[in-house]
């Protein structure tokens, strides 16, 4: 199982004011604010920390079929700026974050090694959706091809783990 996300910092900055008041107390926990307010960059943290628990919630969402806003129940555990942990329910998912060109791109995955098996799609493949769910159908086999989506502003990416 894979998830990803994107954030588009130059429209979050005009869309989202993380500073307002009890922004932070609804999406993240305790000790995810002490990270944030600790950190060097602290709106960084905050699409960061973003970016895996969006991530994570995609993979939690097709194991369990449970749809919902509780990014509360979704917990971080930062190990830096690109790896970490988030989760949910007893369930862990290993994340992957890249900051660049004004974006934080993060993929989650269930086993560490599926990093491996990434494989980026193209914007022009055809996507359906099952629930709500993203897939393709393999030109070769015929056979659906779980893929997690993601855009924001400028951005898009796809994905889907390679056999």
């Amino acid at each position: 199982m894979i998830g990803n996300d994107i954030v588009d910092l130059a429209l979050a900055r005009k869309e989202s004011n993380w500073q307002r008041n009890r922004f932070l107390d609804k999406i993240f926990t305790k000790n995810e604010q002490q990270m944030i307010l600790n950190d060097a960059n602290p709106e960084i943290m905050v699409w960061n920390l973003w970016s895996r628990k969006e991530a994570a919630y995609k993979i939690y969402n097709r194991e369990t079929g449970i749809r919902g806003f509780f990014p509360l129940q979704l917990e971080c555990f930062y190990e830096n700026g690109t790896l970490g942990t988030v989760s949910i329910r007893g369930k862990t998912y290993f994340t992957q974050s890249k900051i660049e060109n004004d974006s934080i791109y993060t993929i989650a995955v269930v086993e560490k090694e599926y990093f491996k098996k990434i494989k980026s799609i193209n914007p022009a493949v055809k996507i359906l959706k099952k629930n709500g769910i993203p897939f393709t159908i393999d030109c070769n086999s015929k056979i659906e091809k779980p893929v997690s989506i993601t855009n924001h502003g400028r951005f898009w990416e796809g994905i889907t783990l390679l056999d």
